[in-house]
């Protein structure tokens, strides 16, 4: 279902406001990692905080959190939880990169009618835009369910930070 061009801009205007809270809502996860590197690492908080942002990238900071996990000291309890949550993390960015990483194409009334990825799939001899997605209902119902899905993580990262009592 597309939305209607008579809402279309309202629409839109909801979609602007669920990237914002999508953006927050992950950025504020994501700092989290400064703890589990800290507990993981066995390092203090300031440490870890270097560390964190040393790595300039999402994806680089949860692969250390997720290197840090699977070292043999790690008791495999305490390694299962974080990798859990490194997962639902990966699971909850997918959503957050697609709308801060794409295109807007317009419809004849300058509305906003779908997304593009600014990814290409290349293969031995030939390249392609790597999809799209109109901007509908279901657009809304998928930033929901991420919002959802990202504020659940912080709260089972924050359950390994409380239960393996990791420095905040």
């Amino acid at each position: 279902m597309d939305i209607p061009a008579s809402n279309s801009a309202g629409r839109f205007d909801e979609i602007l406001r669920l990237i914002g809270e999508l953006n927050y809502t992950w950025t504020n996860t994501e700092s989290l990692l400064v703890h589990l590197i800290a507990g993981l690492a066995a390092v203090d908080k300031e440490t870890a905080t270097v560390i964190f942002l040393t790595l300039g990238a999402s994806r680089a900071r949860i692969s250390l959190v997720e290197r840090l996990a699977k070292l043999d000291r790690v008791e495999s309890e305490r390694r299962d939880a974080v990798l859990s949550a490194m997962r639902a993390l990966l699971k909850g960015q997918k959503v957050r990169n697609h709308y801060n990483h794409c295109l807007y194409a317009f419809d004849s009334d300058n509305q906003p009618a779908m997304t593009i990825n600014l990814r290409i799939s290349e293969s031995r001899d030939s390249i392609r835009l790597d999809g799209s997605r109109r901007l509908d209902a279901r657009t809304l119902e998928e930033f929901y369910a991420s919002l959802e899905q990202i504020k659940s993580t912080n709260q089972q990262i924050w359950g390994i930070i409380r239960k393996y009592e990791f420095p905040t």
